[in-house]
């Protein structure tokens, strides 16, 4: 196999109902080829009309230079506000300033060191794991359970097996598997007083998580004030004070964020590393050369030795070029632009697709193949600049970027040495896009120890 798979794309002509059924199973198989190589494309429906963007400086226009002309758009939040209420990620202008302000500290630079011990800790254990069933195994199964209990021991100081962490994590396993990436009102604008639907037990799970998540998060509440609260990130985020008003986020407040600490740690990491995975597998060459780097490491590396990775960071990397976890970035116009000599009216939804800006036959080099060097050509490079967008950009970019970037490479580190991993013949994955990107049977391989 010389190319990585991806989904089949539609006809360039559809019906309106024929699109809406493709798009509500799975977004980029919804999509026609001619994508990959456009600057821009128009979509009208009777409701709306939506522009997909592709050239750099628009991208740039959209996320960089006037982000507050073009809030992320309400549609895409009304299937997610159940679990994620008024959190960060689905608010807009002053809200979302404010915001932004009591979390960014949380993840500065700095702060990875700190949180390190707790990434290595989830791995080791993951690996544990695996040494006392190894063989076939669902790669993303694995990859959610991993990446939750990164996310539970970083962010409360308790691993996944922990009895209210298990019951999050379970109970989000079932949310994900009720809720599409869209519902009616993504294109329908419904008014304010209708009641918005949701599959049934959407809402019930939604409200089982919340409520777990708010008793960890009260608990914490009570173990600040009593002084005896540990140095970790719920804490941290806890006691940041917004700069510019003093004040904290109250109980409520925390809920939101960690339900969108947890759908977007858990969800995008989990989805990078069963990708990442399935990829070492596919291609043999690069395990062995993730292998090498990582055997000259300590058995038990400490941050500093992560930079040591190169090789392992650029295929992370190019995983994350060929399968973004959230493939499509959807905005709003709150006024009147032109676009490449075209109209966009105000309420226009704006589409920047990581999905086909990764692939694009326009800018990158062999664009469908696996080549985790390009990264070193002039090309990558220039790419990485222009049309690299994992993580969005801008002032929205992804606040836990950074910490995925450690994640991700130590992940692999610690699983490449302990195991071979290999492919399961006759179950290549197909990708497709519903919360992140996803296989749409899984992604089965093997695990030898070595």
């Amino acid at each position: 196999m010389t190319t990585p798979p991806r989904p089949a794309s539609r006809p360039d002509r559809v019906s309106l109902l024929r699109y809406l059924r493709l798009f509500r199973r799975d977004i980029l198989s919804a999509q026609p080829e001619r994508l990959y190589r456009a600057r821009m494309a128009e979509f009208r429906t009777p409701f709306f009309r939506s522009f997909l963007i592709n050239q750099p400086d628009l991208v740039r226009l959209v996320l960089n230079e006037r982000p507050m002309d073009f809030p992320k758009s309400s549609r895409i939040s009304e299937g997610l506000r159940p679990l994620l209420g008024n959190s960060v990620f689905l608010t807009n202008g002053a809200q979302w300033q404010r915001q932004r302000r009591i979390i960014d500290p949380a993840f500065e630079g700095g702060r990875l060191r700190e949180t390190y011990p707790a990434m290595l800790a989830a791995g080791q254990a993951a690996v544990a794991r695996l040494r006392e069933a190894p063989g076939r195994f669902e790669a993303e199964a694995f990859a959610s359970h991993v990446a939750a209990d990164v996310i539970f021991r970083t962010l409360f100081s308790i691993p996944i097996t922990h009895q209210v962490a298990a019951r999050v994590f379970h109970a989000f396993r079932a949310y994900q598997r009720l809720q599409p990436i869209l519902n009616l009102a993504a294109f329908i604008p419904l008014p304010r007083w209708m009641p918005r639907f949701h599959r049934p037990g959407v809402r019930r799970r939604a409200r089982e998580i919340r409520a777990l998540i708010e008793a960890l998060t009260a608990e914490r509440m009570q173990a600040i004030a009593a002084g005896e609260a540990p140095d970790d990130l719920a804490t941290k985020i806890m006691t940041q004070e917004d700069p510019e008003t003093g004040a904290r986020f109250d109980t409520a407040e925390m809920v939101d964020q960690v339900a969108i600490f947890f759908l977007a740690g858990h969800e995008t990491s989990a989805s990078a590393l069963a990708w990442a995975l399935y990829l070492l597998a596919a291609f043999p060459d690069a395990q062995e050369r993730v292998l090498e780097e990582v055997s000259r490491l300590p058995e038990n590396p400490d941050f500093a030795d992560i930079s040591r990775l190169n090789f392992t960071k650029n295929l992370f990397r190019e995983t994350l070029r060929l399968y973004p976890p959230v493939p499509m970035l959807v905005r709003q116009a709150t006024k009147c632009e032109k676009f490449r000599d075209r109209q966009v009216p105000s309420g226009a939804q704006i589409v920047i697709s990581p999905w086909h800006l990764h692939r694009h036959r326009r800018m990158w080099e062999h664009p469908d193949a696996f080549d985790p060097d390009r990264f070193t050509t002039e090309n990558g490079k220039a790419c990485l600049r222009e049309a690299y967008l994992p993580f969005s950009s801008g002032p929205r970019v992804c606040t836990g970027a950074g910490f995925a970037m450690v994640e991700g490479p130590l992940l692999l580190a610690l699983l490449v040495r302990a195991f071979r991993i290999g492919p399961v013949p006759g179950r290549e994955p197909v990708p497709e896009a519903h919360l992140t990107v996803r296989s749409r049977d899984g992604i089965w391989l093997e695990a030898r120890p070595r």
